[in-house]
């Protein structure tokens, strides 16, 4: 699918202009932008983490001694 031509933005622009009127459609882009922008943000800020490990998942440094219980039966 190819990018949008500037005659498609603009109808999608006029259907938008009909559909919501001149009073609503400047908040409606204000809420667009800011979501954008939201999610922008948030997608960057996990970048670099994927490899990172938490500290907890690496492995026991020490070995546990052994124990001087015997299992019970149930």
């Amino acid at each position: 699918m190819g990018a949008l031509s500037p005659m498609h933005i603009l109808l999608i622009a006029l259907v938008a202009l009909l559909l919501f009127g001149p009073n609503k459609l400047p908040e409606l882009g204000r809420g667009f932008g800011r979501m954008f922008r939201e999610f922008k943000d948030a997608t960057n800020g996990n970048e670099g983490n994927a490899n990172e490990v938490p500290r907890d998942m690496n492995p026991a440094k020490k070995e546990l001694a052994p124990s001087n219980e015997k299992p019970s039966a149930h």
